[in-house]
């Protein structure tokens, strides 16, 4: 048994390139510089779980082959990873898509698309079953997550960890209290803006910093701007056990704690 991670998107909210920008990352030729909105996708036990599902969901997912989603795990109500919920309906021929959410996102989630909650729903709408997560471990057929608790700026979201993975976007800040939970990882996915300072993002310094405070085997920073740099010249600038992310990129860890290997999945072109 198994446990792959496929980055589908590694992108910050406007995503890269920026609409109109035309700075050296923006216009670079190296394909990991083209960055959509941040969402992962983990395969184990045959399950396919979806963390977030951003406005670039529709084409990440069509070079997948994936033809199910058995969960979707949403960190927080923001627009660039909840704008694709509406895409999930070909994930529903087959019975409801099991959205875990925390009560104040699931409620953001309603609000926004009510039509897929109508008691009464027109023909094609997706249908989506909410479960209002609080901090507490849960299980997805079997599966156990578990819910960490970060801070973008002051607002409270979860970041995950299923197995010896655990996945923080959007992070400016940990709770020393949460750290416990990220402990004996083989992977982290952390969150990575760029190394000027933000207001609701790590800097890669920041990054670095709870890296080094959580220890895991190997790190993978997320969620980048056009401002981090060009990922061939920033990738020489990381520690030995950190690695950039980039759309496409497969991680695979046998669950017997022992990491595998790294690969680069073939992207459609845009």
């Amino acid at each position: 048994m198994e446990m792959k991670i496929r980055f589908l998107g590694t992108g910050t909210s406007t995503g890269n390139p920026e609409i109109g920008c035309r700075c050296e990352v923006c216009t670079s030729s190296d394909r990991r510089d083209r960055r959509m909105r941040a969402s992962l996708l983990l395969q184990t036990q045959g399950k396919n779980i979806l963390i977030d599902c951003g406005p670039d969901f529709r084409w990440q997912i069509l070079h997948t082959g994936i033809t199910k989603i058995d969960a979707v795990l949403i960190t927080h109500e923001h627009y660039d990873h909840v704008g694709g919920i509406d895409d999930l309906r070909p994930f529903c021929k087959f019975g409801d898509v099991d959205i875990y959410a925390e009560k104040y996102v699931s409620d953001a989630i309603q609000t926004r698309i009510p039509y897929a909650f109508y008691e009464n729903k027109y023909p094609g709408v997706p249908n989506l079953e909410m479960h209002p997560l609080d901090i507490n471990p849960f299980h997805i057929d079997g599966i156990e997550v578990t819910p960490v608790r970060i801070y973008h700026a002051k607002l409270p979201i979860f970041g995950y960890r299923i197995g010896n993975f655990a996945y923080l976007t959007d992070v400016k800040s940990i709770p020393d209290s949460e750290i416990d939970k990220l402990k004996d990882l083989e992977v982290l996915v952390i969150d990575a803006l760029r190394p000027q300072a933000h207001i609701s993002h790590l800097t890669t310094e920041e990054s670095f910093d709870y890296i080094k405070k959580i220890k895991p085997k190997k790190a993978y920073l997320i969620h980048m701007s056009h401002h981090f740099g060009l990922h061939a010249e920033m990738e020489k600038k990381m520690p030995e056990n950190v690695f950039i992310s980039y759309d496409g990129l497969e991680i695979t860890l046998p669950l017997n704690q022992t990491f595998a290997s790294s690969t680069e999945i073939p992207l459609l072109e845009a």
